[in-house]
């Protein structure tokens, strides 16, 4: 390991760029579409899904749902979150550094409705890590992308994204 963090950030990312994660995130549940909508304010939603799933018809998620999970996991511990607030797996190429991450944005492509019942899959990757320098520093963009599928292999969304990584006022 390098002793600058932003340097070790970018060897991370190359030895990672190219692979892929894939990840079998699992069925979508109403229950899963209405928590999400009640949490970012959309109570109507719920209600009206609910309403849907008592007559039988298909419940179709908000536009912005499969990219607004930062996990589909349990989450970690608080104890285990960085400083920053994210755990590892929403952290690349950062574990044990003195860095802190920021999100630097989001292109979402909405291909096919995500409905309840559907068995999610996605995969994500690294697509680059380029060191920047700005009026506060040095810091490194890393490029995320992740593509969502159903269990037939269709494509539903595809996220591109980015996060900035900021080299720790105490340690970088």
């Amino acid at each position: 390991m390098t002793s600058d963090p932003l340097e070790e950030v970018c060897a991370r990312a190359a030895r990672l760029r190219g692979r892929t994660e894939r990840v079998r995130l699992g069925e979508i549940t109403v229950r899963d579409l209405c928590r999400y909508a009640i949490a970012v304010g959309d109570d109507d939603y719920a209600v009206a899904a609910r309403a849907a799933e008592a007559a039988g018809r298909t419940v179709v998620a908000p536009p912005m749902f499969l990219t607004g999970i930062l996990s589909w996991e349990d989450g970690p511990p608080e104890h285990e979150l960085r400083p920053d607030g994210l755990g590892a797996h929403e952290s690349p190429c950062t574990e044990g550094l003195p860095v802190r991450q920021v999100h630097g944005g989001q292109a979402v492509r909405l291909l096919a409705p995500v409905e309840a019942g559907m068995t999610i899959h996605a995969e994500r990757s690294l697509t680059g890590a380029d060191r920047k320098h700005g009026k506060a520093g040095d810091f490194v963009v890393l490029g995320l992308r992740t593509e969502y599928f159903d269990s037939s292999g269709t494509p539903l969304v595809v996220s591109e994204e980015s996060v900035i990584v900021l080299g720790d006022a105490d340690g970088a």
